[in-house]
C-alpha cells in the first residue's frame, strides 16, 4: 500500500482539555539532561572527542585523541553546575526529570545519590550520549536493552521513561516495543501528551523541546546572556497561560544542562523565570511521571479501525457507501498516499473527493443519478439506503403532508427532465423549508451549473457521512 507514516493532524483543531490538577492553566516539566561522563571519548572506547553542546565554538571532534578543554566542560557540569541547579531545585522543592545516560550516572555516584534523595525522576537517556542516526537496529535494540540493565543496576528500579536525544528513525518504535516505558519523549511535535501506536503497544508520548532549552546557548541562533532564556521561558509561560485560561491547558518542557545552565551568568535568567511564574500563578509543577500518570487516567487510549492500515477489500466495504451506490470511489481512493491524516473523517472525505473529481464525467454522473429523489417513489417503498433514510429524516421528509409531498413530487420531475439527474442537496445543512426554496431556485439554473453543484454537494453529503463515522 502507498503509505505516508507521519501524522501531520493530531489532536487537530480541537484538543482535549488537560484537566492538569487544581485548575492548572499549564503543566511545566523541568528537566536537567545528565549526560557528563557519557558523551564522546576515547576513555568511553569511542572514536573521537566530544563536539556537541559546550561552550567552544565550532568545536569538531578529534579522532583518537582526548580533547582537553572538551572534557573540561563536561566535567563543569558534574563538579559546579548540577550542585548550583541541585540547591536552586531542592530549596523551592520543584519536582525534576533527569534524563540519565547510564553510563554517565555509572560514572556519577554522588550525583545519582542526590537525585534520589531529593526524589526526582530518574529517566533513561540512553547507554551513551552519541548520535544513534546510523546506528544498525539491531544494535540499538541491544543498547537500549543494555541501558535498561544498567540503569536498574543502578538505581535499584528499572527506568519507566524514555529519551534519547540524538535518535534514530527507529529509536521511538525501538523503546515503545520493550513494553518498558510509561512514557517515551523522542518527539518535539505537540504541546500535550498523546498515545501511539506501535503493534499492540499503546505507547504514550510526552513530547520535548529544543527551543525553550539551554541547548540554544551552545548553538547557533542561540541565546546569548541569561536575560535571553529568562525572556523567551517568559513569553512561553505567558502565551500558554493565556490559552489555559481560555480553557486550552497545555505542557510546557523545559531543557536543561549541567555544564549550560549550571554558569552563574545563566543560570540566573532560569531563576527569573521561576519567580516570575510563582508571582502569576497557574502553574502545575510535574515529574514526567506525574504528567504521564495524569494523561493515562483522565485520557486513556482508544484504539480505532483506521482507514490508512486497512485492506482494500475492508476499505471499500467500510467506505464504498459514503458516495451513493458508488463504491469504485473508495476502491480507487485507497491506492492514494494515505496516512494518519487521512483517518479521521475530513482526512478522509478529502482523499475520496480528489478521486470524485478526477472521474470521468459520466463516472460523475452514475453518481449523481445513483442519489435517490427527495420524498420520492424509493423513500415512500422504504428502499433507500441506511444513509438516504436518517439524512431525509433528519429534515422530517419523511413525515411530510400530502401537499407537500405532492409538491416535492412536482419538483423531483421537472428538475430530472431539464437536468437528467436528481436534486441534490445535503439535507442535513437544511431544513424542509430551505430545502424547497433551493429547489425553486436551482430548477432555473443551467444543466451545467447545476451539475457543478450537485457534485459539490455530493461532496458534502460525503464528508457529513463520514463524521458520523470516524473523529
Amino acid at each position: 500500500m502507498n503509505r505516508y507514516p507521519r501524522d501531520f493532524r493530531g489532536y487537530g483543531p480541537n484538543p482535549p482539555d488537560a484537566q492538569w490538577p487544581g485548575g492548572a492553566k499549564v503543566a511545566i516539566s523541568l528537566v536537567l539532561n545528565y549526560e557528563e561522563g557519557g558523551e564522546n571519548n576515547i576513555l568511553h572506547g569511542d572514536g573521537q572527542s566530544e563536539a556537541f553542546l559546550s561552550d567552544i565554538a565550532g568545536a569538531q571532534p578529534w579522532p583518537g585523541q582526548r580533547h582537553w578543554n572538551m572534557e573540561s566542560l563536561y566535567d563543569y557540569g558534574a563538579r559546579a553546575g548540577f550542585w548550583r541547579l541541585h540547591r536552586l531545585f531542592t530549596e523551592r522543592q520543584l519536582p525534576v526529570t533527569i534524563y540519565g545516560v547510564t553510563s554517565a550516572l555509572a560514572r556519577n555516584p554522588e550525583q545519582l545519590a542526590a537525585m534520589q534523595d531529593a526524589g526526582w525522576e530518574v529517566a533513561s537517556h540512553g547507554l551513551k550520549w552519541i548520535d544513534h542516526r546510523d546506528m544498525p537496529e539491531a544494535e540499538e535494540r541491544a543498547q537500549i536493552a543494555e541501558s535498561i540493565r544498567l540503569h536498574t543496576e543502578l538505581t535499584g528500579a528499572p527506568p519507566r521513561g524514555w529519551y534519547t536525544g540524538r535518535s534514530s528513525v527507529n529509536t521511538v518504535r525501538l523503546t515503545a516495543e520493550t513494553g518498558q516505558f510509561d512514557w517515551v519523549s523522542d518527539t518535539y511535535d505537540d504541546d500535550l501528551p498523546y498515545w501511539m501506536e506501535v503493534g499492540d503497544r499503546d505507547q504514550l508520548i510526552l513530547p520535548y523541546t529544543l527551543e525553550a532549552n539551554d541547548m540554544r546557548f551552545a548553538t547557533a541562533p542561540g541565546y546569548i546572556t541569561g536575560e535571553q532564556f529568562f525572556q523567551y521561558l517568559k513569553d512561553t509561560y505567558d502565551t500558554l497561560h493565556a490559552e489555559g485560561s481560555a480553557g486550552r491547558p497545555k505542557m510546557f518542557s523545559i531543557g536543561l544542562h549541567c555544564r549550560l545552565i549550571g554558569r552563574p551568568g545563566k543560570i540566573a535568567g532560569l531563576i527569573r523565570f521561576l519567580d516570575h511564574v510563582q508571582q502569576k500563578g497557574g502553574a502545575w509543577f510535574a515529574a514526567r511521571r506525574d504528567i504521564a500518570a495524569h494523561w493515562a487516567a483522565h485520557h486513556p487510549h482508544r484504539r480505532i479501525e483506521r482507514p490508512s492500515q486497512m485492506s482494500v477489500e475492508r476499505f471499500t466495504e467500510r467506505f464504498g457507501s459514503i458516495y451513493e451506490h458508488s463504491p469504485w470511489v473508495a476502491t480507487r481512493a485507497h491506492a492514494l498516499e494515505l496516512g494518519p491524516a487521512h483517518d479521521s473523517a475530513t482526512g478522509l472525505a478529502h482523499a475520496l473527493a480528489r478521486i470524485f473529481r478526477t472521474a470521468s464525467p459520466d463516472e460523475r454522473l452514475s453518481v449523481l443519478k445513483a442519489h435517490p429523489d427527495l420524498a420520492g417513489k424509493l423513500a415512500a417503498a422504504k428502499r433507500l439506503t441506511p444513509e438516504s433514510t436518517a439524512e431525509q429524516a433528519s429534515a422530517a421528509l419523511d413525515a411530510l403532508t400530502d401537499t407537500e409531498r405532492a409538491e416535492f413530487q412536482r419538483l423531483n420531475t421537472a428538475y430530472t427532465q431539464k437536468h437528467g439527474f436528481p436534486f441534490i442537496i445535503a439535507v442535513r445543512d437544511n431544513t424542509k423549508a430551505t430545502i424547497l426554496a433551493a429547489f425553486q431556485t436551482r430548477l432555473a439554473n443551467d444543466t451545467a451549473t447545476e451539475f457543478t453543484t450537485a457534485c459539490a454537494q455530493v461532496e458534502r453529503i460525503a464528508t457529513l457521512r463520514l463524521k458520523d463515522q470516524l473523529p
